[in-house]
């Protein structure tokens, strides 16, 4: 998500590590350095000159050079400071206890992802209990509505569409929604390519008849510093009641992701990571900074897992490993539950990729991939799939013919396994140390 911003505060940090005791000059340096690579990073440059500012008031203090460990101690600061900065009290999204359903209506520029966002925020409310109806008020982009009901049929979602203009539609969608039940009426409207009056217009003119709860500007984190510039003025405008970020996973420096809650006010509600559905995650600062310094985000990967992972497969693959009895069938159903998650890249990434072996970042888990690890694993005989072990030259070449692949290919294969094997293991024996203290940690695989 900022692998070139977090390389480069890894590698400042690294260096501080190695001075042991810091003088002043050390710290001042660092914080250069930091500076450099925020703003290289796109990150709003009074953003930038506050963090810098905050931390080093704090990081040239006696206490911290005169520490045991001052490079832990100003890497400390750092992690609070970026959190102060990225924290807020209203990133959830709000509800009314009074009427249903609740509105939410969502806006923002043509090309920033807000139509399928609308069916991803869909998905992701109904997942927490919500029964949500989407209303396909985007009338000025050619095929608009038939993008947003094509995108949400796809995930069994309702879509209405009943109207002449955005606000007899959204009315109608309202009104739908009290007959069938939906508790919640998420409006597509209209983006523009410009920020431009008429567009402002249509969005006051439905906000006011419409007294929605939310009013999410849909934003596109790969244009940086225009992402915020964009915010600031739809916010100025509307009175915007958050931000969601899209493309966060394609921005490799993030900029806007630090520098739209301080800049314009509006909180961050959810991030989008990816083109899946499932690919839209609340916004939570503490994981963002953890993850911009390479500390990993345990409790996002343990998200994933709980929502993604069989308990009872997961707790019999546990009994499995403790008894060294992990084979290449496991491995097969294994990598398919994996798949669901996501990339491997991003699954260590979240574990803080930084700790552990290179090679398990070698792990490839493409859908060609898999179709080619299925047609190796199911050309084994039960002993050979059950026994690795026994794959001598001549099984492995037999293998290779059945399945249609090279020796190459299932040699490759049989190292991953072996790879696999031993990052579960490494799972399994660091996360049990830290399953009392983090909850939720119970019928998370391997840590059973």
């Amino acid at each position: 998500m900022f692998d070139s911003l977090t390389e480069k505060i890894q590698n400042t940090f690294q260096r501080l590590k190695g001075k042991g005791k810091l003088s002043e000059k050390d710290v001042e340096l660092a914080l250069r350095e930091i500076r450099v690579a925020l703003l290289e990073a796109d990150v709003n440059f009074k953003v930038v000159k506050k963090l810098i500012a905050a931390v080093k008031e704090r990081a040239v203090g006696h206490e911290v050079l005169k520490s045991l460990t001052p490079a832990q101690q100003v890497i400390k600061i750092v992690r609070e400071e970026l959190t102060q900065i990225l924290e807020q009290e209203d990133s959830q999204i709000k509800f009314s206890t009074s009427r249903k359903p609740s509105i939410i209506l969502l806006a923002g520029l043509q090309g920033s992802g807000k139509t399928t966002t609308a069916v991803k925020l869909a998905h992701n409310l109904r997942s927490k209990g919500h029964n949500p109806l989407l209303a396909a008020a985007d009338l000025n982009r050619p095929g608009a509505v038939e993008q947003l009901q094509v995108f949400a049929s796809q995930a069994s979602l309702p879509v209405s569409a009943d109207g002449k203009s955005p606000l007899e539609i959204s009315r109608n969608a309202e009104e739908s929604a009290k007959v069938n039940g939906n508790d919640l009426v998420i409006v597509d409207t209209s983006g523009r390519l410009h920020v431009v009056e008429d567009l402002m217009e249509e969005l006051l003119s439905l906000k006011k008849s419409l007294n929605p709860e939310e009013v999410l500007l849909v934003v596109d984190a790969m244009t940086g510093q225009d992402a915020v510039n964009i915010a600031d003025e739809f916010n100025q405008k509307v009175n915007l009641t958050g931000v969601i970020l899209t493309k966060l996973d394609g921005d490799t420096r993030g900029g806007a992701a630090l520098s739209v809650k301080d800049v314009t006010g509006c909180p961050i509600k959810f991030v989008g990571t990816g083109e899946k559905i499932e690919a839209l995650e609340a916004f939570h600062p503490d994981r963002m900074v953890k993850s911009i310094l390479g500390m990993g985000d345990l409790l996002t990967f343990i998200e994933k897992a709980e929502a993604t992972m069989d308990k009872e497969k997961s707790a019999e693959l546990e009994k499995k490993l403790l008894s060294q009895q992990f084979n290449l069938e496991d491995f097969q159903e294994q990598l398919a539950q994996v798949k669901k998650m996501g990339s491997l890249e991003e699954m260590v990434d979240m574990l803080g990729g930084a700790g552990l072996p290179k090679e398990f970042k070698d792990l490839s888990l493409g859908e060609e991939q898999l179709k080619l690890t299925e047609a190796i694993i199911n050309s084994m005989t039960r002993e050979e799939r059950h026994n690795p072990d026994i794959l001598n030259s001549s099984r492995r070449k037999r293998i290779a013919r059945g399945s249609g692949t090279t020796v190459q290919d299932v040699n490759r294969l049989l190292k991953q396994f072996e790879q696999m094997r031993k990052m579960m293991k490494k799972f399994s024996g660091m996360d049990k140390k830290k399953a009392k203290k983090v909850k939720g940690m119970k019928g998370f695989p391997f840590m059973q």
